[in-house]
C-alpha cells in the first residue's frame, strides 16, 4: 500500500521534511506533528487590512475637522474685521475699550454694581483705572438688539451733541460681546425718581426744567443738529438725570435718520407701549412727530408724578391721557399734579399741561415741531387752545396664539377703533402684516413689530 506524502516539521522546529511514515507512529514518538501550509491566504494581510480601513475613516475625519476650525476662525477674523470697519466709518471715532478692562471696572459684573435692566440688557455702574466713573450698558445674547442697532446707537450719539444728550464714552466689541460706556450719572433715570422704589422729592421748579430741557434735546435731534434723528423711543427710563438733576435723553438703538423733504416714512414699528403715536404703531407711519407725541406723554407724567398706565388705580385714572381730558373737559387741570408738588406756579404748570395735550393730539399734523413747543413753554409764544381729545393707545392684547396684534385707539371723536391683524406699510411701501413679538403688553416693556410674511 502506498502512503500519500505529508510534509510534517520537526517538533524542535527543524526544517520541515517530506516523508512517508504512518501518522500513528509518528504520534506515538512525539517526535513529530503537523504543519499544514496554505500558500495562497498570507497571514499578514487581515491585520494589513484593519489597518488600512481605520486610516481610511480617521484622515478625512480629522481634514474635515481642520477645514472646519479654519473656516470658524476665518469668519471670526472677518467679522471682527468688518466690525472694525464700521468703527472706522463712524465720526468722530468712538473710543473702544478691551473687556478685560471693562470687567475690571465693574467687578465682573457683579450683582451690586447693577444699576438696572434695560429692554437689550443690564447696565452696571463701573469705574475704569484713571479712576472715572462710568455706566457700562452690556447687550444681551438673548437681546433682540442686534449688531445693526448697536452701531446705529454708537453711530448717532457720537455724530450729536448736546447738553441735553447722553455722552458716550466709548464702546467695547470681542465676538459676540458687545458694550456701550455712558457718563454715570448718579440720579439714574427719570422713571426711578418719579415713581421709583427710592423716589426722589421733585420740587416744581426741578419738575418744570426737566420738561423745559427735554424738549431742548429733541428740538435739537429733529432740527438743529447735522443729521436729522427721530429717537423713536422717547420714555422715562430712557431720561436719565445728572447729579443737578439736569436731564439728558438716552438709549438711541431705534434712532432713525430721515430727510426734511420727506413728509414721513414707513417703517416697521418699535418702541415702548404708552409712548407710541397711534399712526405709527398702526400704519408704520414715522416722522419727528412720533418723538413730539412720546415728549406729551413723558410730561404728563412728570406733573402727575405716576406713569401713563396704572390699573391699580380707579378705572377713570388708569390711563393718564384718559384722565388729563376728563379733567380738562370739567376745567380741572390743576387736580393732575402730584400731591408731593405743594407749591407751583400755576401758569406755567397750565402751559406744560396745554402743550402735553397738544403734542398728543391724534392728527401728526395737529402736533407742534419741538422748536415750538420749547418756545410755548418757555413763554414766547402763547399755547394753542386745545379742542379735541388726545388719540393714545388703550389697549394691546392676544386674541389668538399666533400673537396677531390688536389695539384698541381712540380716535379725535373719542369713538373707539379696533385693529386686528393691520395690514401696515413695510419697508419700501410694500404692503405687510404685522404681529407682536414679545409677551403681553404691559406699561414701559419695549415692543418690536416684526412682519409675518
Amino acid at each position: 500500500m502506498r502512503w500519500p506524502a505529508v510534509t510534517v516539521t520537526a517538533a524542535d522546529g527543524g526544517r520541515p521534511v517530506t516523508s512517508f511514515p504512518p501518522v500513528r507512529e509518528a504520534r506515538e514518538r512525539g517526535e513529530l506533528y503537523f504543519r499544514p501550509t496554505v500558500n495562497e491566504i498570507p497571514s499578514g494581510n487581515h491585520k494589513k487590512n484593519h489597518t488600512a480601513l481605520i486610516a481610511g475613516v480617521t484622515v478625512p475625519a480629522l481634514a474635515l475637522a481642520l477645514i472646519l476650525i479654519f473656516a470658524v476662525i476665518y469668519v471670526k477674523r472677518n467679522t471682527d474685521d468688518d466690525d472694525e470697519e464700521v468703527l472706522l466709518g463712524i465720526s468722530p471715532r468712538p473710543n473702544t475699550f478691551s473687556y478685560s478692562e471693562l470687567k475690571a471696572a465693574t467687578e465682573d459684573f457683579s450683582s451690586s454694581k447693577k444699576l438696572g435692566e434695560g429692554g437689550f440688557g443690564p447696565v452696571y455702574k463701573g469705574t475704569l483705572s484713571d479712576g472715572k466713573v462710568v455706566a457700562v450698558k452690556q447687550l444681551s445674547l438673548a437681546s433682540t438688539q442686534g449688531k445693526e442697532q448697536f452701531f446705529t446707537e454708537i453711530a448717532t450719539i457720537s455724530a450729536v451733541q448736546h447738553r441735553n444728550l447722553v455722552k458716550l464714552y466709548g464702546c467695547c466689541i470681542g465676538g459676540n460681546r458687545r458694550l456701550l460706556v455712558y457718563e454715570y450719572h448718579v440720579n439714574k433715570s427719570l422713571d426711578q425718581a418719579l415713581w421709583g422704589k427710592n423716589a426722589l422729592h421733585l420740587n416744581w421748579p426741578t419738575r418744570f426744567n426737566i420738561c423745559l430741557s427735554t424738549a431742548r434735546g429733541l428740538a435739537y435731534l429733529h432740527e438743529e443738529s447735522r443729521l436729522r434723528v427721530v429717537h423713536r423711543d422717547v420714555k422715562a427710563s430712557n431720561i436719565l438725570l445728572d447729579a443737578k438733576l439736569c436731564p439728558k435723553i438716552s438709549d438711541f438703538g431705534l434712532a432713525k435718520l430721515y430727510d426734511d423733504n420727506d413728509t414721513h416714512m414707513t417703517t416697521r414699528a418699535a418702541g415702548t407701549i404708552g409712548y407710541l403715536a397711534p399712526e405709527y404703531a398702526m400704519r408704520g407711519h414715522l416722522s419727528e412727530k412720533v418723538d413730539v407725541f412720546s415728549f406729551g406723554v413723558v410730561a404728563l407724567e412728570i406733573m402727575s408724578g405716576r406713569p401713563n398706565s396704572d390699573k391699580r388705580l380707579e378705572d377713570d385714572r388708569v390711563y393718564l391721557l384718559e384722565w388729563v381730558w376728563t379733567l380738562n373737559e370739567n376745567n380741572q387741570l390743576l387736580s393732575l399734579l402730584d400731591p408731593q408738588v405743594t407749591e407751583f406756579d400755576e401758569n406755567e404748570a397750565l402751559r406744560v399741561i396745554g402743550v402735553a395735550l397738544l403734542c398728543t393730539q391724534a392728527s401728526p399734523s395737529m402736533r407742534p415741531p419741538m422748536s415750538r413747543v420749547v418756545s410755548m413753554l418757555a413763554g414766547d409764544i402763547e399755547v394753542s387752545t386745545v379742542t379735541t381729545k388726545p388719540s393714545y393707545l388703550t389697549d394691546w392684547d392676544y386674541k389668538d396664539v399666533t400673537g396677531t396684534l390688536s389695539t384698541v385707539a381712540s380716535d379725535r371723536n373719542g369713538s373707539e377703533i379696533e385693529s386686528k391683524g393691520n395690514t401696515f406699510s413695510g419697508e419700501d411701501d410694500q404692503p405687510m402684516l404685522y404681529s407682536v413679538v414679545s409677551c403681553r403688553g404691559e406699561e414701559g416693556e419695549t415692543v418690536r413689530v416684526s412682519s409675518t410674511n
